[in-house]
């Protein structure tokens, strides 16, 4: 009797692990946030600026490319970036950090970034810019 539970809940374990991998953690599952919020930060990096680009040497680069922008009253410094680049089933399938250009932006000031991720899987399809969490 015992054995047959082990096995149920073997199949059940695994079965559970299989769908997390097909298809990602339900969005009503609370984990904990994996990015944070900057105060008067605002982070625009859209989708239409980020793609693949062929090399000379028959290699290609991940471009991302968009704006930080302080919008609030008073001067911020601005933290490191993590870009996680994403598959077509929306698995992150590489992450790296990201040093601003400019440590602080006074009000009102943007700062443009352009990033070029040279060593990025094939698979990589679209990119997610956030905070780095220290």
């Amino acid at each position: 009797m015992w054995t047959m539970l082990a096995v149920g809940f073997a199949l059940m374990a695994t079965g559970a692990m299989a769908a997390v991998y097909q298809f990602g953690l339900p969005a009503w599952l609370p984990l904990p946030q994996t990015g944070h919020s900057e105060p008067d930060l605002k982070l625009t990096f859209p989708a239409a600026r980020q793609e693949r680009r062929p090399l000379n040497n028959q290699n290609d680069y991940f471009n991302i490319s968009g704006t930080i922008t302080n919008i609030g009253q008073n001067r911020r410094s601005v933290p490191s970036l993590m870009i996680v680049l994403r598959d077509a089933r929306n698995r992150a399938v590489y992450t790296v950090e990201a040093a601003p250009p400019k440590p602080v932006l006074n009000p009102g000031e943007n700062l443009t970034i352009n990033t070029a991720i040279v060593d990025a899987p094939k698979a990589a399809v679209s990119a997610e810019v956030k905070w780095k969490v220290n």
